[in-house]
């Protein structure tokens, strides 16, 4: 079957009547529906995709520049085409362009929604980021707007002055630095994620050593001195007895007996 190109008006998503150098698929489209699966439903499938895909490919492009490569915009407008394909019905008597535009384009938005976000947010912020972007484009180009404050957005779309600055938020959480992000110059080896904290170690003993602290108080100071030079200076138990007068067996025992009266009090029921 052979598709014409003619100039076809479709009602626009806005409600007005634009005329676009569209294919005439309209036989195509009821051949399509009658058609079951094989062969050759796929390649008059195809031929309808192909007729297509200029208008595709335009509606693309009105969301260029947004955080997404234009090829990508491409792919995703295609992919809202053949669902606006497969599910339009030739008899309902709607022009195919009337359906499929608006197919496209919530296709395109959805990926932006979905897909785009570094962070997710509520669907009402990514409204509202879509709103004060929009506003902030259309005041950049008026005389008078070189700093655009967040009152020149709100005088301009009439948005409470808390939405205006929700909608700015989100904007900072629609894409993400990477960790491994240079910072200054190209000569400097220091990356975003060395500014990062790291996980302390000590911090898993901190309530080890609160619960510890009871029976390390009522140690005699000796059995603390050696506890002390063991488990915070490091000192094996020759070292340790050298320098408290006892033998290495005796500071063994006095070890064995702190550690586990210092144990119990740790895990005696609090009153």
């Amino acid at each position: 079957m052979t598709i014409h190109t003619g100039r076809v008006a479709h009602q626009a998503p806005t409600g007005r009547r634009t005329p676009q150098l569209d294919p005439d698929t309209r036989a195509a489209l009821h051949r399509l529906a009658t058609l079951p699966d094989g062969p050759a439903r796929t390649r008059l499938r195809e031929e309808i995709v192909c007729a297509w895909l200029p208008m595709a490919h335009r509606l693309a492009r009105r969301y260029s520049g947004r955080g997404e490569s234009d090829e990508d915009l491409r792919q995703v407008a295609a992919l809202g085409l053949l669902k606006a394909i497969d599910r339009f019905d030739p008899g309902v008597g709607t022009a195919f362009g009337a359906f499929a535009v608006p197919t496209i384009i919530g296709e395109i938005k959805r990926h932006f929604r979905d897909e785009l976000w570094a962070v997710h947010v509520p669907r009402r912020a990514q409204e509202l980021r879509a709103q004060v972007h929009r506003a902030r484009q259309e005041l950049a180009v008026r005389p008078g707007h070189a700093t655009i404050t967040v009152q020149d957005v709100a005088a301009h779309t009439g948005m409470p002055y808390e939405d205006v600055l929700i909608g700015l938020d989100a904007q900072k959480t629609f894409t993400a630095l990477s960790l491994e992000r240079p910072l200054g110059g190209e000569d400097t080896q220091q990356t975003l994620g060395d500014l990062l904290g790291q996980e302390d170690p000590a911090l898993g003993l901190v309530d080890d050593r609160e619960a510890a602290a009871t029976g390390l108080r009522t140690l005699p100071e000796r059995e603390r001195h050696i506890l002390y030079l063991r488990f915070y200076l490091g000192l094996t138990q020759s070292e340790i007895a050298d320098r408290v007068g006892v033998s290495q067996m005796h500071v063994s025992r006095l070890l064995r007996r702190s550690c586990a009266y210092v144990r119990e009090k740790a895990l005696a029921p609090q009153s």
